[in-house]
């Protein structure tokens, strides 16, 4: 029976790695055993299978190379793969959270949240700022955030990024600018007052907290009863920060810039 092309592309690991590999350009079959770290008893058989699915064919100097069919499908494969590893990586985390606050063409797109890492608080300091993300904050120069919800902690943090001198722009949703109105009106002044920083107000019910400067990029997701629990997502790779960038001026052009209180 004639196997699909599906399964070919998919079903064996080493025909998926080795469709991916030739990606980069046609490889011998010592190349690819050398690349791929396999003897011939294990690899020839896929080769010979994606041969007969015409995803490679095998050049005049023997080297085996990707079809012209094999190009479009290797191409739609890496970012279906991307996306399965990002939820796969982290399964319960996705599953029981609430991503609906991320726009469409922004979830369609969340494989390009590449290699983040998960970053949990010490159970000791539960309510604390992590210190890898108040470090790499603190060393940024250009920060967006967007905040749906309140930490007074943030507010000593603020204060030290405007005496950094560091540019930055933050939006608030509703609850957390009256929060902040009503019992940190001298904090909330001096962020709207500074020369630095650009304060925004979002009246949109959404519940994310959104961090990305040119250092790093942080995401926060309620889970799906709208609690925080402490977990944030951290990315360092450009494809990460383009993407939280791409959010927070999602959230900013529904907002309205705070001149004054």
């Amino acid at each position: 029976m004639k196997i699909s092309l599906i399964d070919l592309a998919f079903l064996s690991e080493k025909r998926k790695d080795l469709l991916l590999l030739l990606e980069e350009g046609p490889k011998t079959g010592d190349e690819i055993k050398t690349a791929l770290n396999v003897n011939s008893t294990s690899i020839m058989p896929q080769i010979k299978k994606l041969k007969e699915g015409r995803l490679i064919v095998q050049d005049e100097k023997s080297a085996y190379k990707l079809s012209d069919m094999g190009e479009i499908v290797v191409e739609k494969m890496e970012p279906l793969l991307d996306t399965v590893r990002v939820f796969e990586e982290n399964y319960d985390y996705w599953i029981n959270h609430d991503f609906s606050a991320i726009p469409e063409h922004l979830l369609n797109r969340i494989d390009e949240l590449g290699n983040y890492f998960m970053l949990e608080a010490d159970l000791n300091r539960l309510f604390e700022v992590p210190e890898d993300f108040r470090k790499n904050l603190l060393e940024s120069k250009h920060i967006k955030m967007f905040l749906s919800y309140f930490n007074p902690l943030h507010i000593e943090l603020y204060a030290e990024i405007v005496r950094k001198e560091a540019e930055m722009s933050l939006i608030l949703t509703k609850p957390v600018f009256d929060r902040m109105k009503n019992d940190y009106f001298e904090d909330l002044k001096m962020l709207v007052e500074s020369k630095n920083t650009e304060v925004y107000i979002c009246d949109k019910n959404v519940t994310l907290k959104d961090v990305v400067t040119e250092r790093f990029c942080s995401l926060v997701l309620f889970d799906k009863k709208g609690k925080f629990d402490h977990q944030r997502l951290m990315s360092f790779d450009e494809s990460a920060l383009k993407w939280c960038e791409e959010l927070f001026l999602y959230y900013k052009d529904m907002s309205r810039r705070l001149d004054k209180i």
